[in-house]
């Protein structure tokens, strides 16, 4: 030990002895600098390849889906290179909306879905909305269904509304006339979701923020709500489970908050899906925590697929070194919508 104590220090002597001379020459001028700069490029490139680039788990309760995808959709298990100076959950999360660009749309048909207590600045029922109650959006699909009967017929549904859309599914099985469905950053157990969200960092970076939103959506039209609740008590909510305990629980006629949290959890619906349905998340979601997703619930459902990255945050899934036009969601959702509508009768028999 005495030895290797000395060594040590006569190392770091010498060591000294070289820097000192270096930096008198020069440091960028020496070399040394461009050497732990390339020495660094390199330790993060190879740290980068071995670690953060992965190609995503692929989970499936069936082997006609799975080969489905492999043939059809191969994105879901291509290697997904994040943004190699963005790539950790919270920072995906806060940059895409700033940094993917927004191209304008033109569409042929368009069918507009606001939920009761969304419509507008006019809200004429005292009602919003919750994930839990997919009245609203079953009645839309039907209508929808019943203008075109024949064509093909999709859904997506992002965060709460891919919650919506999963717990539509799982109530109504397969008598729905969706031919698919796909679904990203769902938050699959809202205890889960609102126990990740309520540590102190994702409590000042998000759970705040969007607590003032709530409550700033539902106090324009507080006329509505004075009859319900108390309103004042719910302008001093301080993160959203305390919001949906003062407000969104009792507008929906819950109990109490956990009776509502239980019943908005899209995982204990997951086994009743009778459709193909893909569902992208990432592992490092702080809304959606990765022990809450129900791995072992879709491998018992030949219907569904979770595609699993280990990174991509929070509907980030940033990707290339300027991540300003698509994202990995944006080709996974165009790959899988092309391969059900192109291919999907393959599936018919799943």
């Amino acid at each position: 030990m005495q030895r290797l104590a000395m060594d040590l220090r006569m190392l770091s002597r010498e060591l000294s002895l070289y820097l000192e001379h270096q930096v008198r020459v020069g440091f960028l001028g020496s070399g040394v600098g461009l050497s732990l700069i390339l020495g660094f490029s390199v330790a993060y490139a190879c740290y980068y390849l071995s670690s953060i680039a992965k190609k995503p788990q692929l989970v499936t309760g069936g082997e006609s889906f799975s080969r489905f995808l492999q043939d059809h959709c191969p994105v879901v298990t291509e290697t997904y290179y994040p943004t190699v100076w963005c790539w950790e959950s919270r920072g995906q999360t806060l940059l895409r909306p700033f940094i993917t660009s927004k191209p304008p749309v033109q569409y042929r048909k368009c069918v507009v879905f606001n939920n009761r207590g969304v419509a507008g600045e006019n809200l004429l029922t005292p009602r919003t909305y919750c994930c839990a109650n997919t009245e609203d959006l079953e009645t839309v699909i039907h209508h929808v269904h019943s203008l075109y009967p024949s064509a093909s017929f999709l859904a997506a549904g992002v965060s709460m509304g891919g919650m919506l859309l999963l717990n539509y599914l799982g109530k109504i099985g397969p008598k729905t006339p969706l031919m698919a469905a796909a679904t990203f950053s769902v938050g699959w157990n809202t205890f889960a979701c609102s126990e990740s969200l309520e540590k102190p960092l994702n409590w000042l970076l998000f759970n705040y923020y969007l607590t003032t939103c709530l409550q700033s959506s539902v106090n324009k039209h507080r006329h509505m709500f004075v009859k319900q609740v108390d309103m004042d008590h719910v302008m001093k909510a301080k993160s959203i489970r305390e919001f949906d305990k003062r407000f969104t629980s009792v507008m929906f006629g819950y109990r109490t908050i956990d009776d509502y949290y239980t019943d908005a959890s899209p995982n204990r619906r997951l086994k009743s899906v009778g459709i193909p349905v893909l569902c992208l998340n990432s592992v490092d979601d702080v809304f959606s925590p990765s022990h809450a997703i129900p791995i072992e619930t879709a491998k018992q459902n030949p219907n569904v697929a979770l595609v699993l990255t280990s990174y991509g945050g929070h509907i980030g899934f940033l990707e290339g070194i300027w991540p300003r036009q698509s994202t990995y969601m944006d080709r996974v959702f165009k790959q899988f919508v092309q391969a059900m509508v192109e291919h999907g009768h393959e599936l018919s028999n799943m």
